[in-house]
């Protein structure tokens, strides 16, 4: 899982894909942590990638970086503790203008059944789950 964090962290930006009924959402995302063993995303409850998640939690999300791209696709579980929010935040200080651990608005959730996929025009495909 560290080198899925590490991936993503180098990318800067990976999109998150959700759906909406029948109709795929996918929008750029930049915040990940790793929090008691977890991969985690945050988000705003108020969003609508928000409802989407919690009306359907598989998602899948993928970057591109150096020539290489990940895909990681899972559950998508929400953490409402103010620990798993401020560990998060404390990570993305830029964001406690706009979010606050003990808020009701701030939502973290980790990839629950994830698998993780490494691949490059030049390399066979690595898969990792997590």
């Amino acid at each position: 899982m560290k080198e899925v964090y590490d991936f993503l962290k180098n990318a800067g930006t990976y999109y998150l894909a959700t759906v909406e009924g029948s109709q795929p959402r996918v929008r750029p995302f930049g915040t990940v942590d790793i929090f008691e063993g977890r991969l985690y995303i945050q988000t705003g409850k108020s969003k609508k990638v928000s409802k989407q998640i919690q009306a359907n939690p598989k998602a899948e999300i993928c970057a591109f970086s150096d020539g290489k791209w990940l895909r990681v696709s899972g559950t998508l579980v929400r953490d409402d503790r103010v620990e798993a929010k401020a560990h998060m935040l404390d990570n993305y200080p830029e964001l406690k203008a706009m979010y606050s651990a003990d808020d009701d608005n701030t939502e973290v959730l980790y990839f629950k059944d994830a698998t993780a996929v490494f691949s490059s025009f030049t390399e066979a495909p690595r898969t990792v789950s997590f």
